[in-house]
């Protein structure tokens, strides 16, 4: 892709996601310019929309498999696009206006291809994976009158690869260092790295990423059960920080299959969710653990699965850290996480002037924009796929196709 006149003046973007945690949509104003080695990004503005709390609960609902009708599934669908077009429409108020729309919908199921990593497959002759993100792109850019692009994860998922992780193709042109290997390592419901090694030679062909495992999904649903629905987060991690991890049980956690599961994998709450906490919660029973207990024993599976993949699975160890997502925040697990990498740095990517909190919706800004330029958005060394694609489907709506 050669850079075109378009590229040289700055594109604003909105980026908009809702990640498996479900604890509402993280909107992104950026403006963008460059298409890939030169590839800037500048944050106007970043701010999350709580869903409705009903919304919410249904949406977790339908992600832990309760059984819906057609019409209530369109329902669903709809109502979470509307809120994602009033994060759209408020995030630009006080600010010039956006050209286009990236969004990456809210996630309710994910099945890797040939039944790798996760549960049973129903369709035991389907050797594809499927992903489904709610959000419908149609009605964002209906109602926001802005050329939207969403369902990003399908074209990849097509041709044979996980639709996921996206973002480390976004990753290697904002985060990479010319003499420094980083992971760049997202903690939402669930974690995710992307190795991205030195920027010279070959070096896009030898980033790895895969989805590591928990993040805070597990937390947030033992704070739910433990503070009897009182608290939905265990906010700084104060109070796992308040208790000791028991090892023995992270230990027999990390037997897991999907943790000794080679990369390209990837996860969701269709295993670390519900039912996995439950278990998790009958095998804590042996050792009479207090909630605070609990709670940095489940912190500690997040971080020991994290450096546990990183120790199996990369060519070699990074020279740094760098954290992201809502687990970025949260300063006991960010401090077992440097305990357990005792001479890596863990920073977080605001230390290097991306936001930690906002670089996944920024990300999906940006896969936008590529998909508008005509960039391929996956990375086939991080999804599985055997080949680039463009990614997301794009909707006009009949201001925008004025415009």
């Amino acid at each position: 892709m050669h850079p075109t006149e378009e590229t040289a003046v700055p594109t604003r973007v909105i980026g908009l996601i809702s990640g498996t945690s479900v604890d509402g949509i993280d909107a992104a104003l950026v403006e963008i310019s460059g298409t890939e080695l030169d590839l800037k990004v500048e944050l106007v503005a970043g701010a999350t929309y709580p869903y409705p709390a009903e919304l919410r609960e249904r949406i977790l609902a339908v992600g832990a498999g309760v059984a819906i009708s057609m019409a209530e599934l369109a329902e669903i669908d709809d109502a979470i696009a509307i809120v994602f077009a009033q994060a759209a429409q408020n995030i630009q108020i006080a600010h010039q206006p956006a050209t286009l729309i990236g969004s990456h919908g809210q996630t309710v199921y994910h099945r890797p291809p040939a039944n790798r990593g996760m549960q049973k497959q129903t369709t035991p002759h389907s050797p594809l994976g499927y992903s489904l993100q709610l959000g419908r792109g149609a009605l964002i850019a209906h109602i926001t009158g802005i050329t939207t692009v969403s369902n990003f994860r399908v074209a990849d998922i097509a041709i044979g690869g996980h639709g996921a992780p996206l973002v480390p193709r976004v990753d290697a042109y904002l985060l990479s260092h010319p003499e420094e290997g980083r992971c760049i390592q997202n903690i939402g419901g669930i974690g995710n790295v992307a190795y991205i090694p030195p920027r010279r030679g070959d070096w896009l062909s030898k980033i790895r990423a895969w989805d590591t495992g928990p993040g805070n999904s597990l937390l947030d649903l033992a704070v739910e059960h433990l503070s009897a629905g009182a608290k939905t987060y265990d906010e700084n991690g104060n109070w796992a920080a308040s208790g000791t991890p028991c090892h023995l049980l992270v230990e027999q956690w990390l037997n897991q299959d999907y943790f000794h599961l080679p990369p390209p994998k990837s996860t969701g709450r269709e295993l670390f969710g519900v039912t996995y906490l439950h278990e998790c919660l009958k095998d804590a029973q042996a050792y009479q653990l207090s909630a605070a207990e609990l709670l940095a024993t489940l912190t500690e599976l997040t971080a020991a699965s994290i450096v546990h993949s990183y120790r199996t699975f990369l060519p070699e160890m990074p020279q740094r850290v760098l954290l992201c997502g809502g687990g970025s925040r949260n300063l006991y697990l960010k401090r077992r996480l440097e305990l357990l990498l005792p001479s890596i740095p863990v920073w977080t990517t605001d230390e290097v002037g991306l936001s930690a909190d906002f670089k996944e919706a920024i990300a999906f800004a940006v896969l936008a924009y590529w998909r508008h330029l005509g960039i391929p958005g996956n990375l086939p060394t991080a999804t599985g796929a055997p080949q680039e694609v463009l990614l997301g489907e794009i909707h006009q709506s009949q201001y925008s196709v004025l415009r």
